[in-house]
Parts: C-alpha cells; sequence; structure tokens
C-alpha cells in the first residue's frame, strides 16, 4: 500500500474509547502464585500469559485528569478491589486521527508492562522504560509490543501514555503559574510509579532505562535536565530527537497559550480556567493545528512542547547537558542517516523551489548553504530533505551530534546512526533511512499505518544486533558484549557506531552530514 493511501485509511480511523474493566474477583489465596497474576501497590492485576512473556496491559498510573482535575499535576490512583483484568492495552490520549477525527479518551494515564516468562520478585532485571513519539500530539503506549524486547533482551519493558497538545502543554497563567508541562509531569508519575511497583514484576528499581524516539526521545532530554526526574532513572537512550535543539521558552510558550485561548473563545471569559475546562475534547485536541509544521521548521515554532525557564524545566536541555547540571547518566543517542525524507515525500519540489526554500531559511547564508548543496542533476526534494536533515534544526543529524558531544564531556556516551536502507520508494522518491525506521528493528509495533517494510534474514540479524546492544546498555550503561562489534565511547574515540544489515562499524557521521558547517551557521 502507498504512503498516500495508508494516511487515507488514517484519515478514516474512528474516535475510539477503550474502558478499562476491574474485574469483581477475590485476590488470589496465599500459596504459589498464579502464572500472569501480581500485586501492585494499589491492588492485584492479571495479565495475558503467553509462552515466553507476560504482558499486563492497562495499569492506571496516576488518577483521571478530567473534570478539575484537567491541567492539573498527575495524583494517585484509587486502590481497587479484587483482580483488575490487565489484558487490554492503554487507550490513546485525545489526538488527531483524521480531518475532524479524535481518537482516544481523556481518561488515558495508563501503562503496559511486559516481562519475560518465569520473571518474578526476587529477580533483578534491567528495566526499560518508553515514551512514545508523535510530535507531542499523538501516539500511544499501545503502539509498542515490548515482547522481543522483553525476551531477547531480559528486560522489564514499561510504555507509557502522557497527555498530548493542549491537554499536556498549554501554558496559560490562568490555568497555573508553572508554564504547562503536564505531559512531562505523567512522564515522571509513571517513573514514580515503576520505583515503587518494578520489583514486584522482577525489574530492579534501581536500574531503570528511560528511553524514547522524536518527541519521546526530546521527552527524555527534557527528563535529563528536569530537578524533578533526578533520580528516578539512572541511564538515558535518545533516539532521534536531539537535546541541541531548543523548546519554547515560557514568555514563547504563553504567547501560544493565549492565541490558543482566543482560538477557542475563552479569552474574554469571567472564568478563563473554567471555560477551557468545560471545552469538549474535538476543540482542544485541534487547537493551533498545524503551527510550525513548515519544512524549514524549528521545534520551538510548534506551540506543544516541553516548556523551559519553569520549575519542571528550569533550563534549556541543551545548556544542561553542556554545563554538567543534567542527570549524569550514561547515553546512548543516534539518528537515521536520512530523518527529513519522511517529511518531504509528497511535496512538489523544483529547482526554484529548493534555492527558494533554502533562502528563506538561511536569509544571508543560504549562499553558503547553497554552494555546499549544490543541487546539480539531483531529484531537488531529495536535496532538500538531505540538507535540512543535515541541518536538524526540527529532526536531524548535527544537532544529535551536538548533543552527544556535549554530553560526553560528562558522561559516558555511545553515538550511532541507523543507515540501513528501506528500499521504499514512494512515487518516484526514495525514501533511504528515513525517521523512524529503527522502530521495527527493536519493537513489534501496532500502527494505524504502517509505511515499514517487513524484515528480511539480513534484517532480522541487524535487529537482534540492536536489541542486544539496547539490553546490554539497560543492564551496565554499556552496549558492548560478547560476539558484538565494539562500540567505543564517543568521548574517548569521536566514534559513532553505523548500523547496517551490511555494516556495523564505525561511519563518516561528522563528515557525512557536514556538522562543521552547520556548527558555524545560526541556528
Amino acid at each position: 500500500m502507498s504512503m498516500r493511501a495508508l494516511a487515507r485509511v488514517l484519515s478514516t480511523v474512528a474516535a475510539t474509547v477503550i474502558v478499562t474493566a476491574v474485574v469483581a474477583a477475590p485476590a488470589p489465596a496465599v500459596g504459589p502464585p498464579e502464572p500472569g497474576v501480581v500485586r501492585v501497590d494499589s491492588g492485584w492485576l492479571r495479565g495475558s500469559v503467553a509462552g515466553d512473556h507476560v504482558t499486563y496491559a492497562g495499569i492506571p498510573y496516576a488518577a483521571p485528569p478530567v473534570g478539575e482535575r484537567r491541567w492539573q499535576p498527575p495524583a494517585g490512583t484509587r486502590p481497587w478491589r479484587g483482580v483488575r483484568d490487565a489484558t487490554t492495552p492503554s487507550p490513546f490520549c485525545p489526538h488527531r486521527a483524521g480531518r475532524d477525527v479524535v481518537a482516544g479518551q481523556e481518561d488515558c494515564l495508563y501503562l503496559d508492562v511486559t516481562v519475560p516468562a518465569g520473571a518474578g520478585r526476587g529477580d533483578r532485571l534491567p528495566v526499560l522504560v518508553w515514551l512514545h513519539g508523535g510530535g507531542f500530539t499523538t501516539g500511544g503506549a499501545r503502539e509498542y509490543d515490548g515482547a522481543r524486547l522483553a525476551t531477547a533482551g531480559d528486560v522489564v519493558v514499561v510504555t507509557v501514555n502522557y497527555r498530548l497538545g493542549a491537554l499536556g502543554f498549554l501554558s496559560a497563567p490562568s490555568l497555573d503559574a508553572v508554564g504547562g508541562n503536564y505531559g512531562l509531569m505523567d512522564q515522571a508519575a509513571a517513573l514514580r510509579w515503576v520505583r515503587r511497583n518494578a520489583a514486584r514484576f522482577g525489574g530492579d528499581p534501581g536500574n531503570v532505562t528511560l528511553a524514547g524516539q522524536s518527541a519521546g526521545a526530546r521527552s527524555v532530554c527534557a527528563q535529563l535536565a528536569s530537578p524533578e526526574a533526578r533520580g528516578l532513572f539512572h541511564r538515558a537512550i535518545v533516539q532521534s530527537g536531539a537535546c541541541d535543539n531548543p523548546v519554547p521558552t515560557l514568555a514563547e510558550a504563553r504567547a501560544f497559550g493565549e492565541r490558543a485561548t482566543t482560538e477557542l473563545g475563552c479569552a474574554e471569559a469571567a472564568d478563563v480556567a473554567g471555560c477551557l475546562r468545560d471545552l469538549p475534547l474535538d476543540r482542544l485536541v485541534a487547537a493551533l493545528a498545524g503551527i510550525g509544521t513548515d519544512l524549514t521548521a524549528r521545534v520551538a515554532d510548534r506551540p506543544w512542547n516541553p516548556v523551559a525557564g519553569t520549575p519542571l524545566l528550569p533550563r534549556q536541555p541543551a545548556d544542561a547537558l553542556r554545563d554538567g547540571s543534567a542527570a549524569r547518566v550514561p547515553l546512548l543517542t543516534g539518528a537515521t542517516r536520512d530523518e527529513m525524507r519522511a517529511f518531504v515525500v509528497g511535496e512538489t519540489v523544483t529547482a526554484d523551489d529548493y534555492a527558494t526554500l533554502l533562502t528563506d531559511a538561511f536569509g544571508a547564508d543560504a549562499a553558503t548553504v547553497l554552494a555546499e548543496y549544490p543541487l546539480g542533476d539531483d531529484d531537488p526534494a531529495v536535496a532538500l530533505a538531505t540538507v535540512l536533515g543535515d541541518w536538524g534544526a526540527w529532526i536531524g543529524a548535527c544537532p544529535v551530534l551536538r548533543t552527544a558531544e556535549a554530553a560526553a564531556v560528562h558522561q559516558p556516551v555511545y553515538a550511532y546512526e541507523f543507515a540501513e536502507d528501506s528500499g521504499v520508494v514512494e512515487q518516484g522518491f526514495p525514501m533511504g533511512a528515513f525517521h523512524g525506521l529503527e522502530l521495527p528493528y527493536l519493537w513489534d509495533l501496532d500502527l494505524a499505518w504502517d509505511p515499514y517494510p517487513p524484515l528480511g534474514p539480513d534484517q532480522e540479524r541487524l535487529s537482534a544486533t540492536m536489541i542486544d546492544y539496547w539490553a546490554a546498555f539497560a543492564r551496565t550503561g554499556d552496549p558492548n558484549g560478547p560476539g558484538r562489534t565494539s562500540w567505543p565511547e564517543l568521548g574517548a574515540t569521536g566514534t559513532v557506531l553505523g548500523l547496517s544489515a551490511d555494516h556495523v562499524g564505525p561511519a563518516p557521521f561528522a563528515a557525512g552530514h557536514r556538522c562543521d558547517l552547520w556548527s558555524a551557521l545560526p541556528r
């Protein structure tokens, strides 16, 4: 199916409300543990038992953020009686699933836990907590099946929902004095839940890796820099989302919030907060839709983001990593080779458009960029994706390298480039190693649309290697181990490890993406 056809499928997804049931059953009697039944701090759970793993899904880690709890910090959950059914995946948080279509439910602060078969209290398995991507406006825990990672890596895998869009990141003085960041608060609450409950699943609460991709990666960056998250995790994985890219400041976020409040018709209300809390989901989910999504936009041009200059995030993540005030935990970070091709595909770009877009993006520096990236006989759309992906002000290579280099002064850092070509060609446009392509090498995905080609035998071997690296890093803070190509620390050697089916070894990352040029230009 073509990507355009897949997008049409996505646009027809209907809103789904998923109710997590509580089974009115007595708690298990004292005796040998029943397979798939575990007690957490709020009560008993019964999960789905498979041959090599158990999944506990739809576990509440915070109270429903509804009614008066909309735009409040996450509160604790109420204990339940009996055994709660934990076999239905966590519901999505509200998000757009197509034009005028809202999917998910506001009561969405749930997580899913997958453990290897036989793991239980007394084991000390590493715990990997995953924050999904989706531009802080879409995505959910249920899209990521952690069974392969849990069983092959012998780790406990936790996938987390957090509030999205305006519900997660609206900054308005009428609501609070802290500048929003409710989605980040949710993530920290999930980490506190993991600290309290990991041992009940056989996990080690003193060995937690916080990992994420795209918006999830930038969430990890924010948690690295957040005093509120200090000590809640012990390693970090940042995939295709650079800490070096600035997020909105409090003033910028409040300007977005004022614009949204006006758009929503609440600016002149006698009780602005009450007006906002009374709005239906479809109005909130659509607020400021499309703002900051131009190809040449920067991260901070988007309204729904972590907000710096707030109690939760006092400083920009880049500054905190650079001066060592961020959490000094081992870091594994990287990018795909052709990040921006996923966003340029489908765009009509002529030779004139190419020059115009670069002039719009880089102003007086456009001539320098054009001299380094002459169009020649290249496809203008592919050439544009290359420039924007190397620049990386939205998503791309060189800010990832700057992130890694800044952190490597203070902590162990392992950097990678995922370079396996997808082989996908969409309407003559080669997708290459596009944004998100590494995900099916680590996870079994359940997405509304799926642009990923199936893994062949060579790709399966690369997948196994990557899971070995990721799991070893979660276990010890060092991805190296028997049977794998040596992965040197970036700070000691400057090595970026290339990952592809035909080559796992050092990659010319800085030269290949012209990072010296981009370091010298305004960002």
